[in-house]
């Protein structure tokens, strides 16, 4: 069995431990749970099977209301810029 090192806050660790301890488990099988969980969530994820399920998938998109207007880019973009020339790179 391999041994793994974590580097986590230390109210992570204090949150994880009192989880883990209210499942009757140790810190290190709680983490190992948690990561099988994740895998197997993402394991379920739906594939689309063709090109015509794909195509579906964006036109039912297409068809939900968004929540507002798309940006302006040609203005986002002349902000962006602004800021570069003025030296706010990492903004």
């Amino acid at each position: 069995m391999a041994r793994v090192q974590l580097i986590i806050p230390d109210e992570d660790r204090t949150r994880f431990v009192y989880q883990a301890h209210r499942e009757g488990m140790s810190l290190s099988a709680w983490l190992r749970a948690a990561a099988r969980d994740r895998l197997e969530r993402q394991s379920q994820t739906a594939r689309f099977e063709s090109h015509t399920q794909l195509e579906a998938f964006f036109d039912e998109c297409d068809g939900l209301e968004a929540p507002g207007t798309e940006p302006d880019w040609g203005q986002h973009l002349a902000v962006m810029n602004e800021a570069r020339r003025r030296g706010a790179a990492n903004t």
